[in-house]
């Protein structure tokens, strides 16, 4: 299978400058205001570092938090399976709704159950998924991945989805107003929520010692999926286990100032057992979860909580969109998560990356994004899955690197060839840079050459 190509996906969005435009303003400002609200904080880079240590104690003890969820959350009368993987998940999801002659299931926002294509396995089936989660709808009703963890659709524009619901509802194509297409959804969706047959959520934390799960939303989508249905499946990654209740206000308070700057989502849902008359059920997904925790320099990825701060952060997937990464995961979490699923597939994500270092400054539980996109690097060159053009690149670097008299002479000749090559030639399509900058006029020396020659000043001065 053909490499995901993020640069030329990102050229098109690029490209589209309303669009990318929109995207780039729309999260600097999500930024902004986590900037705002953690200055807010006396105690926020205490609040990041106890909920990392939180993280990595839980994880290291993952064997014995996950039995003590099970044994507590069966205690509440909840059904609790465990899935190796996303095949796995699947079918047991799948078996569940079959005994229960389920057709029609309304979805809270499950970045898990995207990471395993469950929609698409179940619409091949038969059954009808429903997305609760407004923007969540307008990916599925374009026919979309989600473009970023927290807000699916970002990089739409209002007209986009004016027409959009147009072509499915029947709505006015021309009235963009946000209240407008809301009440549109809304109307929709109540439509379907009166016949769904079960409902699904992912969930944002799993408390051991009660044997329950916390789901944050702001549009209530979870509650909706969780308490109207009579049937109600929940899908949690192994990761997502937190040792105690008193555990949660700290990653809630962490959780909503990282993803979006707000103070607290709109809801917090809490579900500890099944309602009367309902059945509930919990399926623990591994799906490759253990394979990471079990080495020494990648295990730290597992305490990411999905608040994509460092989506909002990052200079390249501001500027390129999420679809450009073409996986359910993307920006600088996502090019460090996916190789780990297919390293083939995803060897070309951890170049996408400017080095700036702001993912990691801004990331609420300390996962080192930038030093393992250094690690999938490595990996990636010793696995031979670099492209060839990398390879010969760096091995004419290498060579240059090594000696400082060719290093010298490379950059004489740098500099000549800058100072004598025609001008349309460098400004032609053959130098990307030259499409959106303008190439400063090349100096008449070298630095090492004016370095030298100010030496020499110096010492018959």
């Amino acid at each position: 299978m053909k490499q995901i190509d993020q640069v030329a996906n990102g050229a098109k969005f690029i490209a589209d400058v309303p669009h990318r435009e929109s995207h780039d303003r729309c999260l600097w400002a999500a930024r902004m205001r986590r900037d705002a609200v953690a200055q807010q904080i006396p105690e926020w880079e205490e609040m990041r570092n106890l909920a990392s240590r939180i993280k990595m104690h839980t994880l290291s003890n993952l064997d014995y938090y996950l039995e003590e969820f099970e044994k507590n959350a069966t205690a509440n009368g909840i059904h609790v399976h465990w899935a190796k993987d996303a095949s796995e998940h699947n079918e047991i999801v799948y078996e569940i709704f079959k005994a229960h002659n389920v057709k029609i299931v309304t979805k809270g926002k499950s970045m898990l159950m995207d990471e395993c294509g469950m929609r698409e396995f179940m619409g091949e089936r038969g059954i009808q998924i429903f997305e609760a989660d407004l923007g969540e709808r307008i990916q599925q009703l374009s026919n979309e991945r989600a473009s970023h963890i927290v807000m699916p659709a970002i990089h739409k524009l209002r007209g986009d989805v004016a027409k959009l619901f147009a072509e499915h509802m029947g709505s006015d194509p021309n009235n963009d107003d946000p209240h407008y297409l809301n009440g549109v959804m809304r109307k929709d969706m109540r439509q379907n929520y009166i016949k769904v047959d079960a409902g699904m959520s992912g969930a944002n934390l799993a408390i051991a010692e009660t044997g329950g799960i916390v789901v944050c939303t702001n549009e209530g989508n979870a509650d909706i999926s969780a308490n109207v249905p009579p049937l109600y499946v929940a899908s949690v990654g192994i990761e997502k286990l937190i040792p105690r209740a008193s555990d949660v206000p700290l990653f809630v308070r962490l959780l909503s100032r990282s993803a979006l700057g707000f103070h607290v989502t709109q809801y917090t849902s809490h579900y500890h057992g099944p309602r009367q008359g309902q059945e509930m059920h919990i399926v623990i997904v591994d799906n490759g979860r253990t394979d990471r925790l079990a080495k020494p320099d990648y295990w730290e990825v597992l305490k990411c909580i999905r608040c994509s701060a460092c989506l909002n952060t990052c200079p390249v997937f501001r500027r390129t969109g999420g679809l450009s990464y073409d996986a359910p995961y993307m920006g600088p979490i996502g090019i460090v998560l996916e190789p780990s699923y297919d390293l083939h597939l995803y060897a070309q994500l951890p170049y996408s990356c400017t080095h700036c270092g702001s993912c990691g400054n801004v990331c609420p539980v300390h996962v080192p994004i930038p030093q393992l996109v250094f690690m999938w690097r490595s990996l990636i060159v010793e696995q031979g899955e670099d492209l060839m053009s990398h390879r010969v690149q760096m091995d004419i670097a290498e060579k240059v690197l090594r000696s400082e008299y060719r290093l010298s002479w490379a950059e004489k000749f740098a500099l000549t060839a800058l100072r004598h090559a025609p001008k349309g030639l460098l400004n032609s399509r053959l130098n990307p840079w030259a499409e959106d900058h303008t190439n400063p006029e090349p100096p008449q020396e070298t630095f090492r050459q004016y370095y030298k020659k100010e030496q020499n000043e110096s010492k018959k001065s």
